[in-house]
């Protein structure tokens, strides 16, 4: 019989022992239901929103493009800063605040008012990303680290779905005002922003400073900066791919909805509920991409599987009349689209650079990827004004997603990805 010693160490009196990493991946993963949840769940209700302020397509993108500009303007100083002055304290801290600004931006009488509270909900909503891979990718063992992030990123998608839902049915269906899910929403993230406290630790900052010194003493010194991240190869053509891909899932998450009812005749929660099939969808599309890129080592060849599918799925929702075809198109684009390459790419992060410099990495990798939701947003909306259909604006998704695929051909892999491969 083995002995206790021998028995891996599960139990401490008697009582399972929950290993940290999946306390990790609980805490984060219900950090990225809540952030996205604040950025789309207005989506379906943009119409009501436009009605209140009297907006044309242009400016009810502009509500969303102003968001995402101070996101992604923020990304790399919120890298930086999260690097040098602790991550989990600048993670909660921008947590916490873009729970409050959400509940804020209900109240705003104006138009310039509600647009300056998005905004300032989009700049603390960004001390999240870069600290919270930084984070997970310490906690996660390597070999569990790809689908540790797909299962935090699975976050997004159950998030996206449950906003869409609940503000179509508090709104649409049951006649609420629209600041009511505002409210709501600020209030459950300030709630898991609480958590993130009692759950994730800070590494002590004497183990970071040393682990830091031992890789400066093996990479002779060097330090990594925005300029040598850009001249990995590998790490440059990951940012420019998830650009392209975050392009296109903008476009979906934005006008998906009024898109539903304007030209495809949905009313009330089914547009939440069938805008709500991409995020669901891409659930499962995620985690079987993720186990088996882990297996094999590799990402290129799934990214070669699933940018043309998730691009070819696009195409077909516009183009396509019948509701069975286009629910089927929707479904296809969430298990093959953005939120399922999302793990690969970050593995890829992960892999070309040292993880002192995880945090800067991760803010830029997201900051060039979330220029494409600054763009998105209001372009389609134009693209709209002046044609009178929203199809141009998915089409044009399809051209961007094409490019990535062009794209990621140069991406350098061997059977095993190498670590700070250039």
């Amino acid at each position: 019989m083995a002995s206790k010693e021998a028995r891996p160490q599960l139990q401490q009196k008697g009582k399972f022992m929950i290993p940290y990493w999946w306390k990790v991946v609980f805490a984060f993963t219900l950090g990225w239901m809540f952030i996205n949840a604040n950025k789309y769940f207005l989506n379906p209700i943009l119409d009501n929103i436009g009605l209140e302020y009297n907006l044309n397509n242009s400016q009810l993108g502009l509500v969303n493009s102003i968001f995402f500009l101070t996101y992604t303007i923020a990304q790399i100083p919120a890298g930086a800063f999260s690097d040098k002055f602790g991550r989990k304290k600048l993670l909660v801290i921008g947590f916490v605040l873009y729970g409050i600004l959400t509940g804020v931006s209900g109240l705003m009488a104006g138009f310039t008012d509600f647009l300056v509270a998005r905004a300032l909900a989009g700049l603390s909503s960004a001390t999240y990303y870069g600290p919270q891979f930084a984070l997970s990718s310490e906690a996660i063992p390597e070999k569990h680290r790809t689908v540790g992030s797909a299962i935090i990123n699975s976050g997004s998608g159950i998030g996206i779905a449950f906003g869409f839902i609940l503000s179509s049915t508090l709104v649409l269906d049951m006649g609420m005002k629209w600041t009511v899910p505002f409210y709501i929403f600020g209030v459950l993230t300030v709630l898991v922003g609480l958590l993130i406290v009692a759950l994730v630790k800070e590494k002590n900052p004497d183990t970071v400073k040393e682990r830091e010194q031992l890789e400066k003493t093996a990479h002779n010194g060097e330090k990594i900066s925005v300029i040598s991240l850009l001249k990995n190869r590998n790490l440059l053509i990951t940012f420019l791919v998830l650009f392209c891909s975050i392009y296109g899932f903008t476009v979906v998450v934005t006008w998906l909805p009024k898109f539903l009812e304007t030209e495809r005749g949905f009313h009330g929660s089914q547009v939440g509920l069938i805008s709500a099939l991409v995020p669901l969808a891409s659930i499962p599309g995620a985690l079987v991409a993720s186990y088996i890129s882990d297996r094999l080592g590799r990402k290129k060849p799934f990214a070669f599987v699933l940018i043309p599918i998730a691009a070819f799925a696009l195409w077909a929702t516009v183009y396509v009349h019948s509701t069975a075809l286009l629910i089927t198109a929707l479904l296809v684009y969430g298990l093959f689209g953005k939120i399922a390459l999302d793990p690969l790419l970050i593995a890829s992060v992960s892999e070309n650079v040292r993880q002192s410099a995880y945090g800067i990495a991760f803010s830029l990798y997201n900051f060039i990827g979330m220029i494409s939701s600054v763009i998105a947003p209001w372009f389609v909306g134009y693209l709209a004004d002046k044609t009178g259909s929203m199809t141009a604006g998915f089409y044009s998704a399809v051209i961007v997603l094409a490019i990535g695929f062009v794209l990621m051909m140069f991406f350098k892999e061997g059977p095993k990805a190498t670590a700070m491969d250039a």
